[in-house]
């Protein structure tokens, strides 16, 4: 069983890295996104309770988060492990996840933090484009479109999302540093936490993780 959390600003390539642990562990990927759009689907109470909140241009606050992150967690694909993305977001929120696992008489495994200098994560958002069809993601530097701002699927004029420019891409940045990163010294008292060298190819950073990860006895094996 391995319970793992991670950590990491916008940019960091936690999407990315979640989806090859996941699968490499054959544990869920908990991503916040992902549980709550799950629970508006099924129409559970809570989801409901979501859906209504986000159709008015409201937050949805941490109670509600809890509960159906409380809920995915029960599920029996979690049972054998989980991986968390997105879900801490602040000491709040770890704490009321302290006191879901406790009931379940379980803890968090490892909570990897993956670091990556500010200016490298400005470079990587804003430099994105993505299909306003399919979603697909380009940038400009690293993964150009063959033919300049066009999608090379259907050929749409490719979009920079809002939050995707520099100003804004700062301004989420230090959001970040205000509120999630003060998770790091949540969980460093209790030998957890790992921060990973987040700049690389996803195969680098992949090893790093994997080297991190080598002295869980779930871990060991892995190879990079």
């Amino acid at each position: 069983m391995l319970n793992l959390i991670f950590l990491g600003p916008p940019g960091a390539g936690k999407g990315t890295q979640a989806q090859r642990l996941a699968s490499r562990f054959g544990i869920p990927q908990l991503s916040t996104g992902d549980v709550l759009r799950r629970a508006v689907a099924e129409k559970s109470a809570l989801g409901m309770k979501a859906k209504a909140l986000m159709e008015s241009g409201k937050l949805v606050p941490d109670e509600v988060v809890n509960g159906i992150v409380d809920e995915a967690l029960a599920r029996p694909e979690a049972l054998r492990g989980f991986l968390l993305d997105g879900f801490p977001r602040t000491v709040a929120q770890a704490t009321a996840l302290d006191e879901m696992l406790a009931r379940r008489g379980r803890r968090i495994d490892y909570v990897l933090n993956l670091e990556v200098p500010a200016e490298v994560l400005v470079d990587r958002l804003s430099g994105r484009l993505s299909c306003p069809n399919d979603g697909s993601v380009y940038h400009l530097r690293t993964n150009p479109p063959k033919r300049p701002g066009l999608c090379d699927k259907d050929g749409a004029k490719l979009v920079q999302r809002p939050d995707d420019q520099p100003e804004a891409v700062r301004r989420r940045l230090s959001e970040y540093q205000e509120k999630t990163a003060l998770l790091t010294g949540y969980y460093k008292p209790r030998k957890v936490l790992r921060t990973i060298d987040g700049v690389g190819t996803p195969e680098e950073v992949e090893g790093r993780i994997a080297s991190a990860l080598r002295d869980h006895p779930t871990g060991g094996p892995a190879q990079p």
